[in-house]
């Protein structure tokens, strides 16, 4: 198969789906690979800023359509459960990806865009036309891809891309559960080695996805013991874990999560999601950038379409400035947050800073989360 006027977008998840909602919207031609059926859950923290709801208004996404809950405060506490509560600012919504996926998804067939469901295994780049080949011997070939395969892919490594050389001392492991636990909460507890976020998504589920060091991870035989041993000496997490009762037939894990620096272009491939740039779960902002970085990167490529951007060399160097502008302050003060609250004599410290100061807190969510997006 050969499509040469379209646009290839590489992965179907949040930011995927997403751009591909955004271009077909204005009339683009989309190819959309994804290798996996949906509907399918993924390691997520699935909570999302409300940020991103003008965007959804303007994409015809409308998400009240799947129940989700409606989250309005934050409950943070160090490894030692010393616990601190707020508002959150703008507030925002559980949704499991499981859901979220699937109904984009939907929303991606309705706009007529072009679903193949295949693994990518090369992106060439000659003569300024990409060529896209896949397991199954298809071969596609566009002006523009738009690399949207998430934290890390078998086409990382074909591009032989930076943070993919080197490893990665982060696990991830998620679970829905069915316990007791406030609709309008989500929480961020600390553990030695890790942290963890709980947040109710749609149909009473709890979502329990936790960021664990590897060194301190392997010294158990396995999730249930480590949960156990080491995430229930938080008291917060000890109460949730001992009257949980797990949904899933297992957790699902994801190893190898890199927060190293990523390039936004690579071999003129344009990054989004967690392909360009991964902010620690601890800002719980992850999903609203994903979805952002699709309009950012959709919007730019209107402008090439439409004569406002001359070049593709152009189109790439206005989208690595808007990522900047947008993104790079937010994941920087990310690292610095989870490295810092990392050590438990600072975290202790912290949590009684901020006890006695609270109007520190919402200054400090502003700086990993944005403001509501407007559209052009």
């Amino acid at each position: 198969m050969n499509s040469t006027k379209a646009i290839v977008i590489i992965g179907g998840g949040l930011a995927g789906l997403t751009s591909a909602i955004h271009l077909s919207k204005i009339g683009l031609k989309v190819v959309l690979i994804e290798k996996n059926e949906y509907p399918k859950h993924k390691v997520c923290g699935e909570y999302i800023s409300n940020e991103i709801l003008p965007y959804l208004n303007w994409l015809s996404v409308d998400l009240s359509q799947l129940n989700p809950t409606q989250i309005t405060k934050l409950e943070f506490s160090n490894a030692d459960g010393e616990l601190i509560s707020c508002d959150l600012p703008l507030g925002g919504f559980g949704l499991s990806r499981f859901a979220l996926d699937a109904f984009l998804f939907e929303k991606v067939v309705e706009n007529g865009c072009e679903i193949v469901q295949d693994q990518v295994d090369n992106v060439v780049f000659e003569n300024n036309i990409f060529t896209v080949s896949t397991s199954n011997n298809r071969i596609f070939t566009s002006e523009i891809v738009i690399g949207a395969f998430g934290k890390r892919s078998n086409i990382d490594l074909k591009l032989n891309r930076r943070f993919s050389r080197k490893k990665s001392h982060w696990l991830a492991v998620k679970a829905h559960y069915l316990v007791d636990f406030s609709n309008e909460v989500v929480g961020l507890h600390n553990f030695e080695g890790g942290y963890c976020g709980v947040s109710k998504v749609e149909n009473n589920s709890v979502n329990i996805c936790y960021l664990a060091n590897y060194e301190t991870f392997k010294k158990y035989k396995n999730i249930e013991e480590y949960q156990d041993q080491v995430l229930i000496k938080n008291p917060h997490l000890k109460l949730i874990f001992e009257k949980a009762k797990m949904v899933f037939d297992s957790p699902l894990t994801i190893s190898q999560v890199s927060f190293d620096k990523k390039e936004t272009v690579e071999n003129h491939i344009l990054m989004i999601g967690d392909s360009a740039g991964l902010i620690h779960p601890l800002c719980g902002n992850g999903m609203a950038m994903a979805i952002h970085s699709a309009k950012i990167v959709s919007e730019l490529i209107s402008d090439f379409y439409v004569g406002k951007i001359k070049s593709l060399e152009e189109l790439e160097q206005k989208y690595i400035e808007e990522w900047r502008v947008n993104f790079d302050k937010r994941i920087r003060i990310g690292r610095v947050l989870a490295f810092l609250m990392q050590k438990n004599t600072f975290s202790v410290f912290f949590i009684k800073i901020l006890i006695k100061l609270p109007f520190l807190i919402p200054i400090i969510i502003k700086q990993t989360h944005g403001k509501p997006i407007s559209v052009k």
